[in-house]
């Protein structure tokens, strides 16, 4: 089976039905009782009892919410796997609640869908064994659509100011009220909702617990948990230190992103919102391809020298980036954490300069590079 999980809104449905030949959403009330009736009567109401050209393709969507949705799967794929395609889809609830005496063990592969990006747009085609593509110039109206309205498939591809800020609001509203209320139990929506607003002016800093615990009126440890629920939800994304030394990583404060770059005010928080955003597509997508086990962490030092990210590849730094708006004086932070870690490409990417046909990855000493160019050969 193929689990694929995501953020709200992100086209999870949307891509699977395309491929699917049968579709049972656990939200539609007659699609619920087919079922509740068990796997059998699953069988009938797709047609595994019917000759067919093709394999089926089912799509399960929302199946998380049924309490006893792994017991379900188990006992599908177990008497029907063979006759069919399987795709599960859902929120992160799903990716979290399969960890952990997991009876689906063995049964399926997790996949991660995230916003559109430069690489996508540019174009539309898989990562290969060689991982890095071939850099292709973005339309620049792509570009700017991207930027400003984000990665969402309905502001991107309407392009309109108004209805961008009522999806927005509509999809953190769904998100902080609905979800919360729905999938975690947590009663107290309006301090969460504190928490999160405060949150919404940080991304891309480094959180600290004790000053999120005391606005929200929580103690550290419910705003640390209430942090790991919204990133569960896809409200944002933690990224820790990296250290050879685990235990010295996970000690440190980690730093935090929103999912949505477009609701930043400020153009240099958004400018490494939309890179830590690119970033992680490309991470979760090369490791759920298997072409590695990739990780997306940040360095820094007692001496506060920062890079914002670093790429991690197979427990080894590879890349790594610093972003910048406009500037162009290259960052000696970057000469400096390359020797000190070996990472094998070092670059300072500018969202203001414009494309250049040129392949970033020839480059092994730190380097200037157009946001257009390097995005463009990721994920």
């Amino acid at each position: 089976m193929a689990f694929v999980t995501g953020p709200r809104q992100v086209g999870k449905t949307t891509a699977c039905r395309r491929l699917s030949s049968a579709y049972l959403n656990w939200d539609n009330s007659d699609h619920r009782r087919v079922i509740l009736a068990g796997p059998g009567a699953v069988a009938a109401h797709v047609g595994l009892d019917r000759l067919t050209k093709k394999t089926p393709t089912i799509v399960f969507d929302e199946l998380h919410k049924f309490r006893n949705w792994k017991s379900f799967l188990k006992g599908f794929f177990d008497t029907y796997g063979k006759q069919s395609r399987i795709f599960v889809t859902g929120s992160s609830r799903m990716d979290v609640y399969r960890r952990g005496g997991d009876s689906l063990m063995g049964r399926y592969f997790l996949y991660r869908i995230n916003p559109f990006s430069v690489a996508e747009i540019a174009a539309q085609s898989p990562p290969t064994a060689r991982i890095i593509r071939p850099q292709k110039r973005i339309n620049e109206n792509e570009f700017k659509a991207l930027w400003e309205h984000g990665g969402y498939p309905e502001p991107f591809l309407k392009r309109n100011k108004t209805f961008s800020r009522r999806w927005q609001s509509l999809r953190r509203h769904q998100l902080l009220r609905e979800d919360i209320r729905d999938l975690t139990g947590i009663q107290e929506l309006s301090q969460i909702e504190i928490l999160a607003e405060n949150l919404a002016a940080l991304s891309g800093t480094q959180i600290v617990y004790k000053h999120l615990a005391r606005n929200a009126g929580v103690s550290i440890d419910t705003a640390r948990r209430w942090v790991q629920t919204l990133t569960g939800l896809h409200f944002g994304f933690l990224i820790r230190p990296w250290f050879k030394n685990i235990g010295r990583s996970l000690r440190k404060e980690p730093k935090w992103y929103l999912r949505d770059w477009s609701t930043i005010a400020d153009p240099g928080q958004r400018a490494e919102t939309f890179t830590a955003c690119h970033l992680l597509k490309a991470v979760e997508g090369w490791s759920d391809a298997g072409l590695g086990e990739f990780q997306l962490r940040y360095l820094r030092d007692k001496e506060k020298r920062e890079v914002d990210f670093a790429v991690i590849r197979d427990g080894k730094p590879w890349m790594l980036i610093e972003v910048k708006k406009s500037e162009t004086t290259l960052s000696p932070n970057l000469a400096h954490f390359q020797t000190q870690c070996g990472a094998l490409h070092a670059f300072q990417l500018v969202m203001d300069i414009p494309y250049v046909d040129a392949d970033c990855f020839l480059r092994r000493k730190p380097t200037v590079v157009p946001a257009r160019t390097l995005l463009s050969q990721l994920l």
